[in-house]
């Protein structure tokens, strides 16, 4: 399996407010880790099958953390205070699950192995 390569999308960055230098490198830094552990265990993995399933769990993670992150939005704005912050890392993280999809193969393997584990998870859908 190829190497996977994020980065933090200039919208995202551009977004921020002027004042927001520590914010940029935490959030270059955050890919750069994400990109990095990714990459550790896709060369670790024995097979491609291991890789993506080691991705389909990063992706899953992701996905919680935006999740977590927009849950903030409402919050800090009934609270008066700018979701700015929560916004763009929720969007980050949004971003980087987009990354990983639009990386050649990897898209249709996450895919397969997702729905794999619902079936494995034992979800049926409509109620079959």
């Amino acid at each position: 399996m190829e190497p996977v390569s994020l980065g933090v999308p200039e919208p995202i960055l551009d977004a921020l407010p002027a004042d927001s230098d520590d914010t940029r490198k935490d959030m270059q830094q955050a890919v750069a880790g994400w990109e990095r552990r990714l990459n550790d265990a896709i060369d670790a993995a024995d097979s491609d099958e291991e890789a993506v399933s080691y991705v389909v769990d990063a992706v899953e993670r992701l996905e919680e953390r935006l999740e977590r992150y927009d849950e903030f939005v409402p919050e800090l704005r009934a609270w008066g205070q700018s979701p700015i912050y929560a916004i763009s890392w929720r969007n980050l993280h949004a971003e980087l699950v987009a990354q990983i999809y639009d990386h050649d193969e990897l898209g249709e393997a996450l895919d397969r192995e997702r729905n794999q584990r619902l079936v494995e998870d034992g979800i049926r859908f409509g109620g079959a």
